[in-house]
C-alpha cells in the first residue's frame, strides 16, 4: 500500500466513524492527543479527541445504508507528515476538514483537525 493509500484509508475510517458514530474507528483514526478546532455556532470550539468522540456518539449514527460524503480535495505528503482537505457531512451539516497527519510507529494518525462549517 502506498503512503497516499494508507492516508486515504485513515481518512475513510475517520469519515465513516463520524457518520456511523463508530467510537473504535474514531479512536483508531485520531491520535490520543489530537485537537479538533473550528468555529461552531458563532464561537470557537476547541475539543480533545475524547470530547469530539463523545459529541459524535451523542449525536448518533446515520441510518444504515447511508453512503457518507467524503470528497478528498487535497493530499500533501512530505516524509512522515501529511495534510488532507476533505469535505464531509455530519448531522446534516457540511464541513471542510483540514487534517494534519503524522506517521508514528509506521502508522498514519490524525493529530489535528481544523474545520470550517459551511453555511
Amino acid at each position: 500500500m502506498s503512503e497516499e493509500q494508507a492516508i486515504r484509508a485513515v481518512v475513510h475510517l475517520y469519515v465513516d466513524g463520524m457518520a456511523f458514530a463508530n467510537e473504535p474507528a474514531l479512536r483508531k483514526a485520531l491520535h490520543p492527543r489530537a485537537d479538533i478546532i473550528g468555529n461552531y455556532q458563532g464561537a470557537v470550539e476547541w475539543m480533545t479527541r475524547d470530547e469530539f468522540i463523545s459529541a459524535i456518539v451523542e449525536e448518533g449514527s446515520a441510518p444504515p445504508g447511508t453512503i457518507p460524503l467524503m470528497e478528498i480535495e487535497l493530499i500533501d505528503i512530505e516524509g512522515d507528515a501529511a495534510s488532507v482537505k476533505v469535505v464531509d457531512e455530519f448531522a446534516g451539516m457540511r464541513f471542510s476538514d483540514y487534517l494534519s497527519l503524522v506517521k508514528i510507529d509506521g502508522r498514519w494518525s490524525i493529530v489535528n483537525k481544523v474545520y470550517h462549517l459551511h453555511r
